[in-house]
């Protein structure tokens, strides 16, 4: 990728974008199927792919459609399913200490979106969106720089490929990186090196797959988040 290179933008349908949501979610599956009760601790590396994809995701699709009623719409159906999720998310993760993932998306769309946008409203929602996480970072998953991710996706679209090391620095940083630094297992050191290319290997695969066709992936795909916690859930169940 050359430093005159940009990811394509317009209105049709990006195959590229669909396919980094779906790899998105399978990187997300993989992570869960860590707590059905069989040892697949390696699943962790695959999974640090997926909450940057997400965020990437936002990103792309802020950079590419910049109408404002759109991310509106966008931010509607996370908030919602933010809801909808938390019960078969608690009912799955036992003994979680977060919220499900979507709250930390939602606010990471106002922040890209105010920085986007310059408009004193959507900058103060931005403001807002900020405050609200640093002030309950233990209580977001991926915490305070989580929030901050789908920005940093979001400055390097337009930027020669090495500008990634920005959103990968903050994705390690959303993921426990003391934990991982600490670490001499093989795991960590894996899931450490993950977080750091997630975004190049993103940015990559939207820059290089924009021929591909996969299912487009619509709103109906937000029931996916808490269909796959109940689907998990019945899995242990019946191999426990």
């Amino acid at each position: 990728m050359h430093a005159t290179d940009t990811l394509p933008v317009g209105p049709v349908r990006d195959g590229a974008l669909d396919l980094l949501k779906w790899l998105a979610l399978l990187c997300m599956v993989l992570d869960h199927l860590r707590y059905v009760g069989l040892s697949l601790d390696g699943l962790y590396v695959p999974g640090r792919l997926a909450f940057p994809w997400f965020c990437l995701a936002i990103a792309a699709n802020l950079h590419r459609v910049k109408n404002a009623s759109v991310s509106w719409r966008y931010l509607g159906w996370l908030l919602l399913f933010s809801v909808i999720s938390e019960v078969p998310y608690r009912m799955f993760i036992d003994d979680a200490d977060t919220l499900n993932v979507l709250p930390t998306l939602a606010l990471g769309l106002l922040v890209a979106r105010g920085w986007q946008q310059k408009t004193l409203f959507d900058r103060g929602l931005a403001l807002v969106a900020v405050m609200i996480a640093g002030v309950f970072s233990t209580h977001l998953m991926f915490g305070f720089f989580g929030v901050l991710l789908p920005l940093a996706m979001l400055l390097v679209f337009s930027r020669p490929w090495y500008f990634s090391v920005l959103p990968g620095l903050v994705c390690v940083a959303a993921n426990q990186w003391q934990v991982l630094l600490n670490s001499d297992t093989l795991v960590a050191k894996l899931g450490l090196a993950a977080c750091l290319i997630a975004p190049l290997a993103g940015l990559f695969l939207l820059r290089h797959a924009k021929y591909v066709s996969p299912p487009a992936m619509r709103r109906w795909a937000y029931t996916l988040y808490p269909l796959h916690f109940l689907l998990l859930l019945i899995v242990r169940k019946i191999i426990v």
